[in-house]
């Protein structure tokens, strides 16, 4: 393992732990996006380009950017009192160990580490790029329209009518 590898799992593994123990949601929110930027720059450390660059896009562009502005519209104005810890922690973690343990047993006996890889596919983002935009730009662009059209449906129902008072 190299030293950028270590360094960017550290990176992502601080970002979702962070993202698990924070009690301010817009921290956690941030904390998230750390951990899917490490994850990207991951994917661009072990060559899938595509990969890397769509999680960038996806996840660190759109799905953590709305769940920002999400928590800022529908969270009141103080922050409620939660305790940290649910009254079913325990039961979370005998299930979760359990659920390691059986993944790690089945991982470990099913022979796939001493498998030999074939060789690597090279998949760049410039014949991706170059398919979806000659073979595939109609659905590209009915896709980009339905998801502009959703998009407006959401500000529309998020909109409030502003009350008068007299």
């Amino acid at each position: 393992m190299t030293v950028t590898f270590l360094i960017l799992a550290a990176l992502t593994l601080a970002g979702t732990v962070a993202a698990m123990a924070m009690r301010n949601l817009i921290h956690c929110v941030l904390a998230l996006t750390l951990g899917f930027a490490g994850l990207a720059a991951l994917y661009l450390l072990l060559g899938a380009q595509f990969v890397g660059f769509t999680q960038v896009l996806v996840y660190v562009g759109a799905v953590a950017i709305l769940a920002v502005f999400v928590i800022m519209m529908t969270q009141s104005a103080g922050p409620a009192m939660q305790p940290i810890f649910s009254s079913f922690w325990m039961t979370g973690s005998v299930v979760a160990a359990a659920v390691f343990v059986v993944l790690a047993w089945a991982i470990c006996r099913s022979g796939f580490a001493s498998q030999v890889l074939p060789p690597p596919v090279e998949a760049a983002v410039h014949p991706i790029g170059d398919a979806l935009m000659h073979g595939y730009v109609l659905p590209l662009e009915i896709m980009g329209l339905l998801l502009t059209a959703a998009m407006i449906g959401a500000v529309v129902l998020a909109m409030h009518e502003k009350r008068r008072t007299p």
